[in-house]
């Protein structure tokens, strides 16, 4: 049984995906200028909640889209992992696009 449409399911993973990546560039960026430029943490202090809630809602969304979706575990797994290191939300968003992991059953007729 699907927790969301998968219309809905694909539409929201692919935005939280993509600002779960752009908020970790945003907290590397600030990390950067933290520790080698201006030794000011303002930006880790914006971007840090920012990735932090960004991050949780990814596992939460990718979640959710696992169960509408039908993956199997270690696609969820990857899936899962690809929210640690920066960036790796986008590659997995576009190999589970590709894949055709995202979308909808074709209806039976």
């Amino acid at each position: 049984m699907a927790v969301v449409s998968p219309s809905t399911g694909a539409v929201v993973f692919r935005v939280v995906a993509i600002a779960e990546a752009c908020s970790w560039a945003g907290l590397l960026i600030g990390m950067f200028f933290k520790y080698v430029v201006v030794f000011d943490d303002i930006g880790v202090k914006v971007f840090g909640p920012i990735h932090g809630a960004l991050f949780v809602a990814y596992v939460v969304v990718t979640l959710v889209v696992a169960r509408t979706f039908a993956w199997r575990l270690p696609t969820t797994l990857i899936a899962l992992v690809a929210s640690i290191p920066p960036l790796a939300t986008l590659w997995f968003e576009r190999r589970a696009s590709r894949r055709g992991m995202l979308a909808e059953p074709a209806a039976v007729a």
